[in-house]
């Protein structure tokens, strides 16, 4: 139930700005419509028919994208837009008058969305709930009938809203019984009554929805029919740029605070950036509540704006500005009495994003012989890049990392991949070939079957010992051509989730508002990030749907969820093309596969830890087929008690499970930490403790709640999958010793 272009609205945001382009005139979005739809015929890789039936998917995907969970609108009001535009809606974006129909359907949504909200009002007022009958409610409704009338619309709200009652309830329940077993102060001792809280939940969700102007309907509007051509293919808003190239060279301006929207309307301060402007100025504090903001820092009253119930990305835009000019924030100190307010105001300043620089550990263990043995550890959030002036480039960071890992003799290599969603095409081309010779990384193949082979720069490999690479079901693109590469190439070992993301293709982000006529509004036209080529792995295979499979796969609770491109609508299909000329595979021999796979499953098998997480999927993928919750108060605090006696039982066998971990962990290993701040100053290896957060690049403010949750930390912070991941390595370098000792191996250098 909620817009697919507010899914950061309760989510945490960093405070990124250069300039908002606000005095920019407003485009005519008529234009952009048209121009955009003129591109997409052109540019798309899949060379969709540009007829009645795309056009049906182009009206289908804007009112799912509205009303995900088909609660909003009815049967009667998708059949009366269907009949209105189902097959002309293409037609009408080509002739410059595609904003009709978008705002219609709006219109009504912000219409539908109002009368919900205020039936919960007053489902709310007469608190008539009851919770013992045997009703359920879907989980999900995205792949439900529409609501046949109002009527029904109203029954499934009633439902919805009771769902939300008991939710709730259960869970004040629960927090205040965990805190009285732990003997601590509930934290929701002095919390709204339940009644409130929803109410003021969906107050929020209508402002949103009601504060939405021209520019943010087109937004949604285009992007849904961008998306319309596949996952990847979107509409992109002048502000949605910025952030977008901010992200990629990992540097923004602005405050450095981490925000979050509450419910009562305000904006809570969640995070510090270490050494960032607001950390530098000193006054703001955590768990701060800003509820206005003065842009330009006038001191004038009437400047300052009230953001009550304002949707974090408009906060955003208020804080952001240049570099060196000053903002005011209206703040609610979080040690202060109740209705106190204070003028904060902060210099805006470059932060930099350390949390998705690379990254670089070296682990030292002992052998059972008594050697040291050091595995190096490089994890890489992005394949980041400054397109603009080229500063900031994730291959140069990574190969710094790896020369200072070569010239610390490390035995064997993780490159940690998990979470990685890709980036730039040219960054992962350069970063393969610091680990195989010359060859093909990846072929890419536009949207008249040419195909271009994209080799490793002609220089010897920088590391060619022993490797394993982590990936999961999130990474994504770049990371999938670089895993499927090595994979191909037989140069690396791939463990992780079932497969990766299986997003395989490239999309180039082309400036509408060059299109536009001459003297039309350019500056706020907005951008269309276009999937124009599909691409292929060394061995001609896509990762297309499919991803990347490990070679050793692990169990993970990631793999319970719907997550990958295949869950998406609109996917491409996955297809074969021949291998890229000049590729030799070396000698899959030579990474001993089934050995290592024989002593993985061994101790897969004898781990707690991985048997706890196959519990936790059959029964995640039990809850997500049966797709109901019960609406009754008993029944589901058997369900909490349940799954709290579990909760328990494995917290107590792992924290004295942990303790024996942590103490051999004590005596066998040693952590060093490598940023690049440490390569920058040339500073020696830092020795350093992994359950010390004092080096966290931001200070996050506590949540009294989530602090009830006692599940153990794991050990010197090593999770199932990377402590595996360790084992691994240090299976391929002990059997690859031997083997090179016995005269059976030359290096990965010396092959053809």
């Amino acid at each position: 139930m909620r817009l697919s272009k507010f899914r950061k609205t309760a989510a945490l945001v960093l405070m990124l700005a250069t300039s908002n382009g606000s005095c920019a005139q407003q485009a005519d979005f008529n234009k952009v419509g048209a121009q955009m739809a003129i591109m997409l015929q052109n540019s798309h890789f899949a060379r969709l028919p540009y007829d009645a039936e795309l056009s049906g998917r182009f009206l289908n995907d804007y009112l799912r994208d509205l009303d995900n969970q088909r609660l909003y609108f009815t049967r009667a009001d998708v059949e009366f837009f269907e009949d209105k535009y189902a097959d002309r809606l293409h037609q009408m974006l080509v002739r410059g008058n595609g904003m009709a129909p978008a705002t219609e359907i709006y219109e009504l949504f912000r219409k539908r969305v109002a009368e919900r909200v205020a039936y919960t009002e007053a489902l709310l007022e007469e608190d008539e709930f009851d919770f013992d009958s045997d009703k359920t409610f879907p989980r999900t409704r995205k792949d439900a009938e529409w609501p046949a009338d109002l009527d029904e619309a109203r029954e499934l709200w009633r439902l919805q809203t009771k769902n939300d009652m008991l939710s709730e309830k259960l869970r004040r329940k629960n927090v205040s019984r965990l805190a009285a077993e732990q003997g601590r102060a509930d934290p929701g001792e002095h919390d709204r009554s339940p009644s409130e809280k929803i109410s003021l939940r969906y107050q929020r969700f209508l402002n949103t929805v009601n504060d939405a102007d021209e520019e943010e309907i087109a937004n949604y509007f285009l992007s849904s029919i961008a998306r319309a051509y596949d996952p990847h293919t979107d509409y992109m808003s002048a502000r949605e740029m910025s952030r977008f190239r901010d992200g990629m060279r990992n540097e923004l301006v602005g405050i450095g605070a981490l925000l979050q929207a509450e419910e009562d309307g305000a904006t809570k301060i969640m995070g510090i950036v270490v050494g960032g402007p607001a950390d530098r100025e000193g006054t703001l504090r955590l768990n701060d509540r800003v509820i206005g903001v003065d842009p330009l820092n006038s001191g004038d009253p009437e400047d300052m704006v009230d953001i009550m119930f304002m949707r974090i990305d408009r906060v955003v835009d208020l804080i952001r500005g240049e570099e060196g000019t000053s903002v005011g924030l209206r703040v609610e100190p979080a040690s202060g009495t109740l209705g106190e307010t204070r003028i904060i105001v902060i210099e805006r300043g470059k932060v930099e994003m350390k949390d998705e620089q690379a990254r670089g550990d070296i682990i030292e263990s002992k052998t059972d012989v008594g050697d040291i043995r050091r595995i190096g550890v490089i994890t890489l959030p992005s394949f980041y890049a400054d397109f603009d002036e080229g500063r900031v480039l994730s291959s140069v960071d990574v190969e710094r990392i790896l020369s200072r890992f070569v010239e610390e003799n490390i035995d064997g290599l993780i490159l940690d991949l998990r979470g990685n969603g890709g980036g730039s095409l040219e960054e992962v081309r350069r970063m393969t070939g610091f680990f195989i010779p010359r060859g093909p990384v990846v072929q890419v193949k536009n949207t008249i079957g040419q195909v271009q082979v994209k080799e490793t720069d002609p220089s010897k490999p920088i590391y060619d010992g022993p490797m394993v690479v982590m990936t999961d079901k999130t990474s994504a693109s770049a990371s999938e051509i670089l895993a499927g590469a090595l994979q191909d190439y037989n140069r690396a070992v791939v463990i992780g989730d079932s497969s990766t993301f299986g997003k395989g293709t490239v999309q180039q982000p082309m400036d509408i508002g060059r299109m536009l006529p001459l003297f039309s509004a350019r500056d706020r036209a907005g951008f269309l990030k276009v999937t124009i080529q599909k691409f292929y792995r060394p061995s001609g295979s896509s990762t297309q749907n499919e991803g990347v499979v490990p070679d050793i796969v692990l169990p993970s609770i990631i793999d319970a969820l719907e997550i990958g491109e295949a869950s998406l609508r609109n996917p491409l299909p996955h297809d074969r093309i021949s291998p890229a000329a000049g590729f030799r595979a070396m000698e899959q021999d030579h990474l001993f596969l089934p050995r290592l796979k024989e002593l993985s499953q061994q101790r897969v098998r004898d781990n707690q830890d991985f048997k706890y997480i196959i519990e936790d999927v059959m029964k995640n993928k039990e809850r997500i087929e049966r797709n109901e919750v019960v609406l009754n108060m008993e029944a589901r605090k058997a369900e909490i008690i349940k799954a709290d006696a579990r909760q328990k039982e494995r917290n107590a066998e792992r924290r004295e499970r942990f303790a024996e971990i942590a103490e051999r962990d004590d005596e066998t290993l040693r952590f060093y930490r490598l940023t690049l701040d440490d390569l920058a100053s040339g500073e020696d290896l830092r020795l350093y403790d992994p359950a010390d957060d004092s080096e966290d690049n931001m200070r996050r403010a506590t949540d009294a709640t989530a602090e009830l949750d006692d599940t153990p930390e794991w050990p010197s912070r090593i999770d199932p999958m990377k402590r595996e991941a360790l084992a691994v390595i240090n299976d391929l370098v002990e059997i690859t010793e031997n083997a090179r000792m016995a005269g059976m191996l030359k290096r990965s250098s010396d092959a053809p």
